[in-house]
């Protein structure tokens, strides 16, 4: 009789703090594809794992995913999700009827958040040769939120040697070898004048050239055009491989959708730990008078209900720049504020469900981790709604929706 994936991870102990990670993945990938590929690790070759793959298969697949984002039970498509973060990317792509068949993500705490939505934990570095020995063949779309970092190209052409030691060479290797119908990666705007625009044109170089993917030029979309309250610009990059035969492509246009602060604000009041306590508003006004016009980018800026947000960030003063003015303040009792717990004029920063909301996550997205991590997920990850309006114009290209 078919079990729920918890009653699963419980009986084989399915704990993604474990040091056995690798184990973890292959195990909750098997048990979403049903493949025994995925079962590599000599773990698996051990007493305690013959007995575990022999509980796992007596489970009979499907599962009953109670998850928040199951596998799709008849998908459309395939894709893999590499730089997978808290699976941005994967909502996405399952909500136009996507099976992600491979997985891969360094940061464990945003491991334990992805296996708590879906049901999977992601393999680990995608630099070694172990952790791309499990992707499979068969898949439509590459999709990688990857890393801006520089290369070592004075003299040379630009090109995929010139790329080795980064994050993307890994990527395009990927690509070289399982040569998908299409790919989607997703950077940061400063990606379009890094090292002097080099990043830029050798990765364009490697894909157009190296690769033979038609790949228009890249484009930047904005979040707030998506249906999110969030000023959040990022730089787009789609492919497709040229035997498609796909000659021109157009990013999705904005919505005539106007969204702000007020439409994603938490409805409950919510905890006095978000409110700042009445010292520290003013140790934030202070700091930002004393630098204020000498541009070095300190400050710190209360969204209006009617407004939209700075675009989440998880480092320095992030937190700061997207402060509101909440007036449900008086809902708190005067003892509270007597002793300086909450300031008087109600500004607090926003929530980790509000940031959340920015990036375009549905409530029912689990948040397992503290809010450190949250913040931090939240600020890393992909604006999903601009991920959806843009993979939808890849697959409608390629006929698979």
């Amino acid at each position: 009789m078919s079990k729920a994936y918890s009653e699963v991870k419980t009986e084989l102990n399915i704990d993604v703090k474990s040091s056995n990670n690798q184990s973890l993945a292959e195990l909750t990938h098997f048990l979403q594809n049903e493949d025994s590929a995925y079962l590599k690790n000599s773990f698996w070759e051990t007493q305690e794992a013959n007995l575990l793959h022999e509980k796992a298969s007596q489970y009979g697949l499907p599962l009953n995913w109670d998850i928040p984002f199951p596998p799709p039970l008849s998908p459309k498509f395939k894709f893999i999700d590499l730089f997978a973060g808290i699976g941005g990317f994967r909502i996405a792509m399952q909500k136009l009827g996507g099976k992600c068949v491979f997985t891969s993500e360094w940061d464990e705490k945003a491991k334990k958040t992805y296996e708590a939505n879906f049901g999977e934990v992601p393999f680990g570095d995608i630099t070694k040769e172990e952790t791309k020995s499990y992707i499979p063949d068969d898949f439509d779309v590459l999709c990688a939120g990857f890393p801006c970092q520089a290369f070592s190209i004075a003299g040379k052409r630009g090109g995929f040697e010139d790329t080795r030691g980064t994050l993307f060479f890994d990527v395009a290797e990927i690509i070289k070898r399982k040569k998908p119908k299409a790919i989607f990666l997703e950077n940061v705007k400063g990606l379009r004048n890094h090292d002097k625009g080099k990043t830029l044109r050798t990765i364009l170089n490697v894909l157009r050239n190296d690769l033979e993917y038609y790949v228009p030029e890249p484009e930047i979309i904005n979040a707030k055009d998506f249906g999110v309250p969030q000023n959040r610009e990022r730089i787009f990059i789609v492919g497709f491989r040229k035997d498609m035969g796909v000659d021109s492509f157009e990013y999705p246009k904005p919505l005539n959708k106007t969204i702000v602060f007020e439409d994603i604000r938490e409805e409950e009041v919510v905890s006095a730990k978000y409110y700042l306590s009445t010292q520290y508003l003013k140790t934030l006004r202070e700091h930002k008078a004393r630098h204020a016009g000498k541009g070095n980018g300190f400050g710190y800026e209360i969204i209006p209900n009617d407004g939209i947000a700075n675009a989440v960030v998880c480092g320095g003063m992030g937190r700061e720049r997207n402060l509101i003015n909440d007036d449900r303040l008086e809902d708190f009792t005067p003892v509270t504020k007597i002793k300086g717990v909450v300031n008087r004029e109600g500004i607090r920063k926003m929530t980790p469900r509000e940031w959340a909301r920015l990036q375009g996550f549905p409530d029912e997205f689990i948040i397992p981790v503290a809010d450190a991590s949250a913040y931090k997920q939240f600020g890393n990850s992909v604006a999903v709604p601009a991920i959806h309006a843009t993979s939808n114009e890849i697959l409608k290209i390629l006929n698979l929706l």
